[in-house]
């Protein structure tokens, strides 16, 4: 761990109130506070956005809720994104808000400043047998392509609405040590960037 305490954020690529993935993405931030991390959970359900419009975007500049998201993301280290799966690709409530985030304000903004140089940790939770891992394929390729750091380390979990005990944690001990070596991972590979960047 570095001098500075870390300041990570997790989030969900769901609005749903009983999300698996929020569950999971409040598992993971329990996690990375453990490892000695500052780290918040940001639901995506208090940033309502409009569908990404260049014209609405010219007509009425970038949206309150996007501007906070993006100086949120800013400000971190690194962010964790639990993601659902659709239709094998990334859900249109995370894809919309990520192209928000993306946008720039003013000309001195520096490009993708949300992004440059944070790191990302992928997970995933659905009901099916492969446990949304086809999504996480164009999401890392996505994060990736916009300067984010994303670890190698990733997890799935599969028939995840029936993963949870009554408190909200992993039932199955071997997937709740799988999601703690990737939270673990993230967090010693963000101190380890925040040091030597």
């Amino acid at each position: 761990m570095t001098d500075q305490q870390l300041d990570l954020i997790t989030l969900a690529g769901s609005t749903r109130k009983a999300s698996v993935n929020k569950k999971l993405a409040r598992l993971a931030r329990d996690r990375a506070r453990h490892a000695g991390a500052s780290v918040e959970f940001l639901d995506l359900a208090d940033y309502p956005l409009p569908l990404y419009d260049g014209d609405l975007e010219d007509r009425e500049g970038i949206p309150a809720a996007a501007q906070e998201l993006k100086a949120r993301l800013r400000q971190c280290d690194g962010f964790l994104i639990a993601s659902p799966e659709y239709n094998s690709s990334l859900s249109p409530v995370l894809k919309n808000a990520l192209d928000w985030i993306s946008r720039r304000k003013d000309a001195d903004e520096p490009p993708l400043a949300a992004y440059r140089g944070k790191v990302a940790a992928l997970v995933a939770a659905s009901p099916g047998g492969l446990g949304g891992l086809r999504g996480l394929v164009p999401l890392r390729m996505m994060l990736g392509n916009i300067g984010v750091h994303v670890i190698p380390d990733q997890f799935a979990l599969a028939g995840a609405f029936d993963a949870f005990n009554d408190a909200d944690e992993l039932a199955d001990p071997k997937q709740a040590e799988q999601l703690s070596t990737v939270v673990e991972a993230w967090v010693a590979t963000a101190a380890r960037l925040k040091q030597h960047g």
